[in-house]
């Protein structure tokens, strides 16, 4: 065994990746050439650089999640029937990069008999963007990817046609930290009661320190019980975040009665016609009932069939909300004003809860 001194390998740069390594000719060659594009049908774009030069994009749904085999699929079709070159969106869409017309129908022939969806462009309903779920995520209350896979089998023939006032970006989250981000439509995970605390286990699995600091409202402290080191939580302090759980998992939040789904509706990111804007509670405790979800796939399916029907042309759904009011859009979906809708917390002094706007 060799004693001589060994220089530590340094780590490599993380950042963003080199986008020219696997970019389609057509792309690498008219990079910010860009001129005109459009819509030949739903899943289909046509770009036109300012040399003339044409490139077609077909995009397929695709879960976020998938095991080799599919991704070999995937690419097979891709050589097969494509020029060898995809990319994946941030909805996890993969998405086909051709410079000849004539091979969109035969791609898309292939896609649609292999089981993957062509659409999800323009005013239609695009992938549901989701968390990690229960796969990797050490925090979530329900599997994001469930709830995706339920909800996008209803709404099918809304991600393969464009038939929507405008596009409709949904959002999923597994847990109350919201990492699916904001959408027209959001299922949020809601914990509706503080953690259940298993005091013989903590001491021998949690860092005590290490959990206290982790709670956003200072609700937890350490506490001896039945003689040993453990932690207590202050119920009236608690906001049911579930921060806790992932450094300690004997502070059990999870359960049939305390873990619930909301929907929120009226998020967007964009600057487009109006500014970006945060999604607002529409309903609460509905069941965590996998696999299908049912009640959660009802009200989503209510709310965007009124918003289809009621809209008009290139309104989201937040600003189809502004324009007719949240009295009307409770009349109109049916879904009842509760007291989950008010926003009661001592700092919010520009919310629902400090206005005139509040009807019951």
């Amino acid at each position: 065994m060799s004693t001589e001194h060994q220089t530590p390998r340094l780590p490599d740069e993380h950042g963003v990746p080199d986008p020219f390594l696997y970019m389609h000719p057509v792309m690498k060659k008219n990079f910010g050439n860009w001129d005109w594009h459009e819509r030949l049908r739903p899943g289909v774009l046509h770009h036109r650089s300012k040399s003339g030069e044409d490139i077609w994009t077909v995009r397929a749904g695709t879960q976020r999640q998938m095991d080799v085999f599919t991704i070999r699929k995937l690419c097979d079709i891709a050589d097969e029937f494509a020029e060898g070159h995809v990319r994946f969106t941030t909805r996890s869409n993969i998405e086909y990069l051709i410079s000849k017309k004539e091979m969109i129908e035969p791609l898309v022939e292939r896609l649609i008999e292999q089981g993957f969806p062509v659409g999800g462009t323009g005013n239609s309903i695009s992938m549901i963007s989701h968390t990690q779920g229960w796969l990797h995520c050490d925090i979530p209350g329900t599997d994001a990817s469930g709830v995706v896979k339920s909800l996008m089998d209803e709404l099918y023939e809304d991600f393969i046609k464009e038939e929507m006032p405008n596009r409709v970006r949904i959002t999923t989250s597994c847990c109350q930290v919201n990492c699916g981000g904001q959408g027209d439509i959001a299922i949020n995970v809601q914990y509706t009661k503080p953690p259940k605390i298993n005091h013989d286990l903590v001491a021998n699995i949690c860092e005590r320190p290490a959990v206290v600091a982790r709670c956003p409202v200072a609700a937890i402290r350490p506490a001896m019980v039945n003689g040993k080191p453990s932690l207590e939580v202050d119920e009236k302090k608690c906001i049911c975040c579930g921060a806790c759980y992932p450094p300690c998992p004997p502070m059990q939040i999870n359960g049939p009665e305390s873990t619930k789904l909301a929907i929120w509706v009226g998020g967007k990111h964009s600057n487009a016609r109006t500014k970006p804007t945060f999604h607002k509670l529409v309903a609460a405790n509905l069941p965590n009932n996998p696999p299908r979800w049912p009640e959660v796939a009802e009200v989503v399916k209510k709310i965007i069939y009124t918003y289809k029907e009621d809209a008009r042309d290139w309104e989201r759904v937040g600003e189809w909300i502004d324009r007719i009011g949240w009295p009307r859009f409770f009349e109109m979906t049916g879904l009842g004003f509760t007291k989950h809708h008010l926003d009661t917390w001592h700092g919010a002094r520009k919310s629902l809860n400090a206005s005139t706007h509040i009807y019951f």
